[in-house]
C-alpha cells in the first residue's frame, strides 16, 4: 500500500524551505505555476516624455505604439529521490516519525542545497565585473556593485548579496571596510552574517557558490523560482523489501526576468 504524504507535509515543507534555503529570501514566487508548467510573462515598455505644446494637433507629442514582449517560463528541473527503511530497524509505531525525519534530512542535506546551487548558477550567468579580489580592494568591489544597483534604480533594502567564503574573509580584512563599513550582526535570513550599505550579506559555502564568483547582489524582484513537491510516498512492504520504500519528486526551476536583469550584479574573479 502506498501512502502519499504530499498533503500531510506540504506546509512543513514550505516552512522548511523558507527557513533552510539560503536563497529563498532573494527570489520571488509572484507567478502561479499551480496546474501548469509554463507561464508567460509580458513586459510592456514605457513611453518617452515630451514638452507639452499648447497649439497644434499632437499637443502631448506623437503617440508611440508600445510593443509588448513575452518571456516564456517553463519548469525544467523534474528531480526525484528514493530510499528504503528496513522494518528490522524501525517497528510499526516508529515508521511515521522515521519517515518524517528522513524527509527532513533529505531536504536539508540534499534537496535544498541543490536548489540553492541551481538558483545561484542562474543568477551568475553573466558577469557584471571580472577582477581578482584582494584584501585591499574587496570593499571597493562591493561598492561598485551597490552603485550599479542604485543606478539601476533598485532599492538596496530589496537586495541580498551572496558572498563566497573567500570574499567574506577578504572584506573583513580590508582596512577601508574596517574604517567605513557597516557590517552589523542582525541575522534575518538563513546564512546571513550581517549587512553592508543596507544590503543583506549571506555567506555561501564553496560547494554551493558558482565557480570563480566573489559575490552576487540580487534584487528579489529579478529572479522567479517556483518549487513544487509533487509527490512523496511511502510504500509498505513493496516487493523485495521488508519495510518501507520512500519516493519523492521535486519540481522546480529558476528564471531571471528579462526586464529585471539589471537587478543582478555578479563579480567574477576569472
Amino acid at each position: 500500500m502506498a501512502v502519499n504524504y504530499a498533503s500531510k507535509y506540504a506546509q512543513k515543507i514550505d516552512e522548511k524551505f523558507s527557513r533552510e534555503a539560503l536563497t529563498d529570501g532573494a527570489v520571488n514566487k509572484d507567478y502561479d505555476f499551480v496546474g501548469v508548467k509554463t507561464v508567460n510573462v509580458y513586459s510592456i515598455p514605457t513611453a518617452s516624455m515630451h514638452d507639452y505644446s499648447r497649439t497644434g494637433q499632437n499637443r502631448y507629442g506623437t503617440p508611440e505604439e508600445l510593443q509588448n514582449t513575452v518571456q516564456e517560463l517553463t519548469l525544467s528541473k523534474d528531480r526525484s529521490f528514493t530510499f528504503s527503511i528496513d522494518r528490522g530497524n524501525h517497528d510499526d509505531t516508529q515508521m511515521s516519525s522515521a519517515a518524517g525525519a528522513a524527509l527532513q534530512r533529505q531536504l536539508r542535506e540534499v534537496v535544498i542545497p541543490e536548489i540553492d546551487k541551481y538558483r545561484l548558477s542562474k543568477m551568475a550567468g553573466t558577469a557584471s565585473a571580472t577582477k581578482a579580489v584582494t584584501a585591499d580592494n574587496a570593499y571597493d568591489a562591493f561598492l561598485e556593485g551597490s552603485s550599479a544597483m542604485i543606478n539601476a534604480m533598485v532599492p538596496l533594502e530589496e537586495c541580498t548579496a551572496f558572498v563566497s567564503s573567500d570574499f567574506y574573509k577578504l572584506i573583513k580584512q580590508d582596512e577601508s571596510f574596517v574604517r567605513n563599513g557597516d557590517l552589523s550582526q542582525n541575522m534575518l535570513v538563513k546564512g546571513q552574517v550581517g549587512m553592508v550599505d543596507g544590503i543583506k550579506i549571506v555567506a555561501v559555502p564553496d560547494t554551493i557558490m558558482p565557480d570563480d564568483t566573489a559575490f552576487i547582489i540580487a534584487a528579489k524582484s529579478a529572479a522567479v523560482s517556483p518549487v513544487k513537491l509533487s509527490e512523496y510516498k511511502i510504500h509498505d512492504n513493496p516487493p523485495g523489501i521488508n519495510g518501507w520504500l520512500v519516493e519523492g519528486r521535486i519540481y522546480y526551476d529558476a528564471f531571471i526576468l528579462n526586464n529585471k536583469k539589471t537587478g543582478i550584479y555578479v563579480h567574477k574573479t576569472a
